[in-house]
């Protein structure tokens, strides 16, 4: 089956509706995986091995493809379709967050090792310059990479993205990737970015950029119409933000014992997250706002998921000060990323701290949860710049 017959059968049985930049983004996806079959036949003659060996015959390699739109509008399912339908081997699916973090640590362990033990892994003198090595591994394990929400906000990647994606390119490694944003907004602002845009030079000579821009956003679709924010907390409440979750995510219901959990990297230390899928997390108050997290661990939340689930908010006053004032954090920054907020609480937000020292303070975190509900708000697209 083909990423474009599986898209038009999801159609004909009412699992999906029909949308044009999706069937489009279906149909160039289909060609890929028929480029990648003839591809996984022989060696690539534009990777190494290619090169080294003078193959004129072999395949060369595809043009991988960089999908960008607004969050709900289907990236990841037609991710999932063509993933589910690429007929190579040595293929992987990826959070891009989740693989930089990898990179760095490999980086980082290379680093470690002395030209003795180098030598003996690699079978030859690499040198101290990571990035060939680490590449190679990369290549190594996967022909085929595929990446969901590529977004750079790290000046660490940043700085590295150019040099990692031409050895990576070099090896004959295809990318197919996903963002909430065309290249060219890639690392928009960040520090020192003209370091970076030769990353976004070899990304628009290397991939075809594909828009999913459209104007529904079907994940929000999806809710169709539920509210966000329950009280009080309890049972019922639960049961609703379960539903919203599995709607959000598709992810089967009768599964739900298995849904998976993720640990994000907070400047060197973890911080865990107890449900994590298709950049959906599930928290509790306790967990977020009882523990002694910061400002930047909301950020990082805000940053990696555009849509948060939190049960249990409890009424507040002074004698929950730190917890509330961590709450006023946490809410801040998923404001400002435009992070959909689904919770439950035992209050309103005009009730959850209504007096004693500091309620002036929480006025500006009621108003938010106000505005955070609102049709407006919701059909925002996910991060700074949305």
């Amino acid at each position: 089956m083909t990423v474009l017959s599986a898209y038009n059968d999801l159609v004909a049985h009412g699992e999906l509706k029909a949308d044009p930049e999706q069937q489009e983004a279906a149909r160039r996806l289909s060609r890929l995986a028929a480029e990648l079959a003839a591809w996984e036949q022989k060696p690539a003659s534009g990777g190494w091995l290619g090169r080294l060996f003078g193959r004129e015959t072999a395949a060369p390699v595809p043009r991988g493809v960089y999908v960008w739109g607004a969050v709900g509008r289907g990236k990841s399912m037609i991710m999932d379709l063509f993933f589910a339908n690429a007929p190579v081997a040595a293929k992987r699916r990826v959070h891009f967050h989740e693989f930089m973090l990898e990179v760095h640590e490999a980086i980082h362990r290379f680093r470690q090792t002395g030209e003795a033990e180098r030598r003996q892994r690699y079978g030859r003198a690499v040198g101290d310059d990571p990035m060939p090595p680490v590449a190679g591994d990369i290549a190594a394990a996967a022909r085929l990479l595929c990446f969901d929400e590529m977004q750079v906000t790290d000046v660490a990647d940043a700085m590295i993205l150019g040099r990692l994606f031409t050895e990576l390119f070099a090896r004959g490694v295809v990318v197919v990737t996903t963002s909430n944003r065309p290249p060219r907004d890639l690392y928009k602002d960040g520090l020192n970015r003209q370091l970076f845009l030769p990353f976004i030079d070899l990304l628009t000579a290397t991939l075809d950029v594909m828009t999913l821009n459209g104007p529904t956003d079907y994940r929000l679709e999806r809710l169709g119409g539920m509210p966000v924010y329950y009280v009080p907390n309890g049972p019922e409440a639960t049961a609703r933000l379960s539903e919203a979750f599995f709607r959000l995510t598709d992810y089967p219901v009768e599964d739900r014992a298995h849904v998976p959990t993720e640990t994000l990297d907070v400047h060197g230390r973890s911080l865990f997250v107890p449900k994590s899928l298709k950049g959906v997390a599930v928290f509790s108050f306790k967990r977020l706002c009882a523990n002694p997290l910061g400002a930047a661990d909301y950020i990082a939340i805000a940053q990696h998921y555009h849509t948060v689930i939190i049960v249990g908010i409890p009424r507040l006053g002074p004698e929950k000060r730190n917890e509330a004032k961590r709450f006023v954090t946490l809410v801040d920054a998923l404001y400002e990323y435009k992070v959909k907020l689904l919770a439950a609480a035992d209050a309103a937000p005009q009730d959850l701290y209504p007096a004693g020292d500091g309620a002036f303070e929480f006025e500006r975190t009621v108003s938010r949860l106000m505005e955070m509900q609102s049709a407006d708000y919701l059909a925002r697209g996910h991060g700074l710049e949305a």
